[in-house]
Order: structure tokens, then C-alpha cells, then sequence
């Protein structure tokens, strides 16, 4: 049987290749949930994923074998093979050589799940998986009982993959995601999503392994908007450029939000101010103070993706009131600006930020928020994007809004040309040049020493990586508690 004549009530057992990337695992952890057999395999396993399946009681293999579906016991109705799974992988090959039912996860999703809700879909360079779990946490307050599919660990919603309702007209928050689908499947996971209604936080270059250029990007977005059904609404942020440029492929008329009334934009955010823990601000229009809002997240990004959510709950129905609320209470997602411990006076944060805009903004908010205290940031690059040099000089850039800098080598650039391959050397380089303190780290041990050695009470310590960093944080923290003892 194809897997788009599956239904989701027909699935008994279910085998997940690539189960710990982060949407993987959600899904895994979802089924489980729901009482059908999970099995699962991967290579990389490391929190906060690898707790959220053994939470789960997800089976795991370790690493990946063909021989791992013939201990499976049973044959499984579907086998959901990862974005990030090679056609040469040898489990995927036996799968799909042996004749088992498989599917991508955003096929799979929009075959059992999406057909008849109403999809709201969070889409954009930045900001997709805080916008996303905003939006289901707001909506889960106000009593509306959303579906959600959110790309990281939320620190508010109970999981990241829930299906409450998908009967016809249920809302179903989903982080739509750029980044293609599979080796057989190579569009926009976002292309499944079947979207109602989509945010659009942002478009710039990123995902250079799979994308040359941002014309590539571009067009991605450009068919996100003509994918939007009809009765749909776009909103649209209009502080970036690209956002303005794409919106124009879409067939209706976007509600346009930005950072302020400059931005030409329907709604914008003003007098943004710091009171303490709560970062506050007014939602406007044309002039007009429509509400006033806070979060206990900081930063103007964070600001932006809050005003995004007002316009859609509000278009949804709810109250201010109830918006308000659900806003107030949000705590944010895992590895967004996550405080992971103190030690004798010396914070450490954990951040996904990789992309110099991301890191550039992630590193104001934390100056905001925690005025006072030496900012030092530590940096892995390790996405596709950060191990290339296209924004060698952008780096030099953002870090400059750190006191200080600890750069690794880059994870893995093997595969890239060495024309092509950033370095960390040269961010080093440019920094010391500029006044800024910094310094390259051979290794994870070497680098938490030098940081045990460097950090001093008081401090703020910023770890940016969009992986396991080789424990990097649990290292440092154990560290400084033997430093302090």
C-alpha cells in the first residue's frame, strides 16, 4: 500500500530512520504517546532529544543497519526516514529495496494529519520554532486545544508533537521549515504543510548545502506563498526586504507587521522598554496604541515574533485579555536563550544561534536583559551554513557584541572545499583587530579550561551551537563547581 492511502488510525507500529533529530523524535514521542509500538534508530543522541524519547519509552537502535528491521520483531506498517538520511544509508536501502511502506515525516504528516484542519504554519529564516511555540502555548491557554508540530523543546507546552483535533477546522500549529524534505523528496518540507494560515518571520541566506544562492531561497518561499489555501491569511514581516519580495508570488493581500512605524508596516512594536525580568512594549497601528504587552523573553527579536502571534490570535477570535496572558506566561524553548546553571556568580546560557543575524541578536538580548555582566560568548560553528565562508565577515561582526569570544574549529568540513571553508582562525583574527577580545579553542577540554581559567564573578556566559558541542556545557559547569570548591 502507498503511503498516501495510510490512515492514522490503520498504524500499529511504526520505525522512525534518523529518530533524533528534533522533529523526528517529536513525532516518535507523539506515536508512542498514542499506543502504537515505536521503534527508532540514529547515530546522534544527545539531549534534550535523547531524554524526550527514553521519557517516551521510544526503542532505540544504535546506529544504522540493515539487520536493525529484521529485529524488529514485526514488519511495521510505515517506516518514516529523516531529512538528513543518504540514499547510500543502508537501513533506508533495505526499507525501501524490501518493500516496506515509507514515507518522509512532512508526507506523512500531510497525508494522516493535515487534510482537513486549518494549518497555521510558521515559516521564515528566524524565529520558527519561538514564533511556533508562542503561538500553540497562547492558543493551548485560551482553552482552544491546538495540534502543534514544533521544531524544539518547549519549556511550556508538555510536548512537541501533539494532535489534539483533525476533524475539520481543528487548529494545527506547524514550524514550516525551509529545509528539504528527503533524498527522494528534494522540496521544502514546508511544501506538505498544507497552509491556511502562515507567518513569515524572515528570509536570508541560509542552508547553503542544500541551497546555492538566495535566489534558491527566494523561490522556496515564493512557492510557500502560492500553497496558502484559499480563506487563508499571510502575515508578513515587513522589516526584511526578501519578505516583501516573496509576498508578491501570494494571491491575497498580507497583514504586515514590523519593529517600528517606519517600517511601513499594518502593526509595529514601540516603546520598547526593560522593566526588570519583563521585556514591554506597545503593539500599534497607524499612530494608535492597541495594547500593551510583556514577556519573559528578551530581545527585539523575541518582540517581533510576540506581535506576529497577536495578529493571528487575534484574527483567530481571542480576546486581548486572553492574548495577553498566554504572552505573559510563555517561558520560551530549550537551547532559545536557555539558563542552564550558575557557579560561584557565573551564568551560563545555552542558545541555538548560528546564523550571524540570530547570533547578533541572540547576544543584544542577553546584554538587555542582563545588564551589568561581562558577556562572553562561545561559538561552535557547526551548521552548513557557519562551516562555509559566506558570512566570514558577518561573524566578526555580531561577536563584536560580545566583551569576549571563544571560537572552535568548525565540526566537520570534510566535505567542503578548502576555497570554500570558513575559519575560525580568521573570525579571530578580525576580532583581535577590532579591539575585541578573543581567543580559538583546539578542543573541548581545552576550551573549558580556558574559560574556567577566563570567567571571573558576575560573568555571562553565552554557549551558540546547534548541536551537542561535545558536552561543552555540562563540562564547563562541572569545571567551575571544582574551581569554586
Amino acid at each position: 500500500m502507498p503511503a498516501s492511502q495510510l490512515k492514522l488510525s490503520q498504524l500499529k507500529h511504526v520505525h522512525v530512520i534518523g529518530v533524533c533529530g528534533t522533529l523526528m523524535g517529536a513525532f516518535a514521542a507523539f506515536l508512542k504517546r498514542s499506543g502504537l509500538e515505536v521503534t527508532g534508530s540514529d547515530q546522534n543522541v544527545y539531549p534534550p532529544m535523547s531524554d524526550v524519547l527514553s521519557k517516551a519509552g521510544v526503542k532505540l537502535f544504535n546506529g544504522y543497519s540493515a539487520e536493525n528491521l529484521s529485529r524488529l520483531g514485526s514488519k511495521p506498517d510505515l517506516v518514516v526516514i529523516g531529512n538528513v538520511i543518504p540514499a547510500t544509508n543502508p537501513e533506508a536501502r533495505a526499507a525501501i529495496d524490501g518493500g516496506y511502506v515509507y514515507s518522509s515525516l512532512p508526507e506523512a504528516m500531510e497525508n494522516l494529519m493535515l487534510g482537513e484542519t486549518r494549518n497555521l504554519v510558521v515559516a521564515g529564516t528566524h524565529g520558527k520554532t519561538t514564533t511556533s511555540s508562542m503561538l500553540a502555548h497562547v492558543l493551548l491557554k485560551a482553552g482552544k486545544d491546538p495540534s502543534y508540530f514544533i521544531g524544539g523543546v518547549s519549556l511550556d507546552l508538555p510536548f512537541s508533537f501533539q494532535v489534539a483535533n483533525t476533524g475539520k477546522g481543528g487548529l494545527f500549529v506547524l514550524e514550516g521549515d525551509e529545509y528539504d524534505t528527503a533524498f527522494w523528496d528534494k522540496v521544502p518540507k514546508f511544501n506538505h504543510y498544507l497552509p491556511n494560515d502562515l507567518i513569515l518571520t524572515s528570509v536570508e541566506y541560509d542552508h547553503a548545502d542544500i541551497y546555492p544562492d538566495l535566489a534558491a531561497v527566494m523561490r522556496a518561499f515564493e512557492g510557500l506563498m502560492i500553497r496558502i489555501r484559499p480563506g487563508g491569511r499571510l502575515i508578513a514581516c515587513w522589516d526584511y526586504a526578501n519578505v516583501r519580495e516573496v509576498v508578491k508570488k501570494a494571491s491575497l493581500t498580507p497583514i504586515t507587521y514590523g519593529g517600528s512605524r517606519e517600517s511601513g508596516a499594518r502593526f509595529y512594536a514601540d516603546n520598547v522598554r526593560q522593566e526588570g525580568e519583563w521585556t514591554c512594549f506597545d503593539v500599534c497601528e497607524g499612530g494608535r496604541v492597541l495594547d500593551g504587552l510583556k514577556l519573559r523573553v528578551p530581545g527585539a527579536h523575541n518582540v517581533m515574533n510576540a506581535v506576529a502571534v497577536w495578529i493571528e490570535c487575534r484574527e483567530l477570535g481571542l480576546s486581548q485579555t486572553q492574548i495577553r496572558e498566554g504572552l505573559e506566561s510563555f517561558r520560551g524553548v530549550k537551547r532559545r536563550q536557555e539558563e542552564r546553571g550558575e557557579v560561584d556568580g557565573v551564568l551560563v546560557i545555552d542558545d541555538f544561534a548560528h546564523h550571524p543575524t540570530a547570533v547578533r541578536e541572540t547576544l543584544r538580548a542577553l546584554r538587555k536583559k542582563y545588564s551589568g555582566r561581562r558577556l562572553v560568548a562561545v561559538f561552535e560553528p557547526r551548521s552548513a551554513t557557519s562551516r562555509r565562508k559566506i558570512f566570514q565577515k558577518e561573524y566578526s561582526q555580531a561577536f563584536a557584541e560580545s566583551d569576549a569570544t571563544f571560537i572552535s574549529a568548525p565540526y566537520d568540513q570534510t566535505k567542503i572545499k578548502p576555497e570554500d571553508q570558513f575559519s575560525s582562525d580568521q573570525l579571530v583574527d578580525d576580532l583581535k583587530a577590532s579591539g575585541h577580545g578573543a581567543e580559538l579553542m583546539p578542543s573541548v577540554e581545552d576550551g573549558v579550561r580556558r574559560l574556567t581559567d577566563f570567567a571571573r564573578k558576575g560573568d555571562l556566559i553565552a554557549v551558540l551551537s546547534n548541536g551537542g558541542f561535545g558536552g561543552f556545557i555540562p563540562k564547563l559547569l562541572e569545571s567551575l563547581k571544582a574551581r569554586s570548591a
